[in-house]
């Protein structure tokens, strides 16, 4: 490297460090980058930041979505007669879930907000396997209730602060495929959790502990293990990272203001117009419903798919019903991470939401036949998992600041886990084996995916065609940094990501 080019390189880094700084934006009031960041250093950072942080936080919610639906395995492995549960007893276990899901979800991401997702979530995910775990232990339909409850209140923290935690490591277009290499595992769990399962249950005992009782005992164990490694894996932000190098760190920090037009700081303190601005961005809101019927889907299938296997092949022993779970799990598996991947490098979301929903639609328009029920699973696998990564990168690729991007994530996983309460309620015991009621209320939900994903997408192109016309110009005249700082969506450079 010649003399000019060392002389290039540090004045670069220079630059860098210097938007990186607090109080520095990083980029003009048109919204372009008062930087050159160099491709091949950023490309070294991200795949430094893929292998410390990725692993951990897939790892911490394989078991964080193992234990809130190994329910449904332990329910063909004998919970319902040991626990007395009839009628629609087993319901109601799953709404207490997601009672405490829905209630806690928001106001835990904002814990996450105010103390830091990286001190948070390995607390929150102790807890759940805690409480995961004492459900081997419960004798009573009460006590059961209870633990579920409290399962749901850990929980609602982790997946919106997982999803919060790496939109501060990484670019707007770069968070939908790392985030689809952790929510990949929610249909890995539904392998991983069948597998686990049936090898579970060719255990004898452990002491006095027998058959379903084990399955929850030894995977909040494993929970609980995980939770204490990531207390010392986890740095809360860019900033902080041992692992990084000063140029590092305000490398990472630069990327992020760039992303986030008018920004003076990384990290904002939390403020109520920002949280507004997150939570009613048409965005957010248009995500969200489309998340909560996805959502209804994924937890439906994760609680009922072993019953309606069951259903299918009634003679089929219990350790094969859960080995035939798995497949439908494994293709939702890769179907996710090949939609993620592709968002990122197309720069899109919405177009495969609108690929994927039909797909949906398909498997529960199929369901209708029992003839074909199980291969529907497969279509339904195919287009609902994916939803999960590319609705939560949505909502945080369409605001601007760390409090508004925290607000906007706790939204849209919020109306999920509605989704998830509601889901608790399609496929009720009366129905079985055909679930006619369940399968007409996705179908129609998925169509309902389809036109959303569609009308939000031609709204957007509509507003950044009137910002490219000069319509919200006039916002930034006269406004303080911080004030420009707090416009979000209507600052004139912002454009709404696809």
């Amino acid at each position: 490297m010649s003399a000019s080019d060392i002389d290039t390189e540090k004045q670069s880094i220079h630059q860098v460090e210097e938007v990186a700084l607090h109080g520095h934006v990083a980029t003009d009031k048109h919204g372009h980058a008062l930087i050159h960041i160099d491709p091949a250093a950023e490309a070294r950072l991200r795949r430094k930041m893929d292998i410390r942080i990725l692993p951990v936080v897939a790892l911490m919610y394989l078991f964080c979505f193992i234990d809130r639906a190994n329910i449904g395995n332990a329910r063909v492995a004998g919970l319902e007669k040991d626990l007395h549960l009839k009628g629609y007893d087993y319901n109601i276990l799953l709404t207490a879930f997601y009672t405490a899901y829905v209630a806690f979800e928001f106001p835990c991401q904002m814990i996450n907000k105010a103390v830091g997702p990286g001190k948070t979530l390995p607390i929150f995910s102790f807890l759940f396997g805690l409480f995961s775990m004492a459900m081997a232990f419960v004798h009573t339909f009460g006590a059961a209730i209870a633990v579920r409850f409290l399962l749901g209140v850990a929980e609602g923290a982790v997946f919106p602060g997982i999803a919060f935690y790496l939109s501060r490591f990484y670019r707007k277009d770069e968070l939908g495929f790392r985030l689809s290499c952790y929510i990949v595992c929610a249909p890995a769990a539904g392998a991983v959790g069948g597998l686990l399962a049936s090898g579970i249950l060719k255990i004898h005992s452990i002491g006095w502990l027998r058959q379903w009782r084990m399955i929850f005992l030894i995977e909040g164990i494993i929970s609980m293990g995980i939770a204490i490694f990531s207390w010392f894996v986890l740095a809360d932000r860019p900033e902080v990272c041992s692992w990084l190098t000063p140029e590092e760190k305000a490398l990472a920090e630069a990327r992020i203001k760039i992303d986030n037009v008018g920004s003076t700081v990384v990290v904002d303190a939390i403020h109520w117009k920002a949280v507004w601005a997150g939570i009613l961005n048409p965005v957010t809101l248009a995500s969200s419903i489309i998340f909560m019927f996805d959502n209804t889907v994924v937890q439906g299938v994760g609680f009922y798919l072993p019953s309606i296997i069951k259903s299918i092949y009634p003679t089929s022993s219990t350790i094969r019903v859960q080995l035939l779970s798995v497949p439908p799990y494994v293709l939702g598996s890769l179907t996710t991470l090949a939609t993620g991947y592709f968002s990122w490098k197309t720069r899109n979301r919405t177009l495969y939401m609108m690929i994927s929903a039909p797909f949906v639609m398909l498997g529960f328009a199929m369901s209708m036949n029992a003839h074909v029920r199980y291969a529907a699973a497969f279509m339904v696998a195919i287009g609902a998992f994916s939803f999960g990564s590319l609705c939560t990168a949505f909502s945080a690729a369409n605001v601007t600041s760390d409090t508004a991007r925290a607000a906007a994530l706790g939204t849209t996983v919020f109306m999920g886990n509605v989704g998830g309460l509601i889901s608790t309620w399609t496929f009720l015991p009366r129905h079985a084996p055909r679930y006619l009621p369940g399968n007409a209320f996705n179908l129609a939900g998925s169509s309902i995916m389809l036109i959303l994903s569609v009308a939000i997408w031609l709204w957007m192109r509509k507003e950044n065609r009137a910002k490219e016309n000069g319509r919200d110009d006039h916002y930034i005249e006269g406004k303080t940094d911080q004030e420009i700082a707090d416009l979000n969506q209507k600052h004139p450079a912002f454009r709404f990501a696809y």
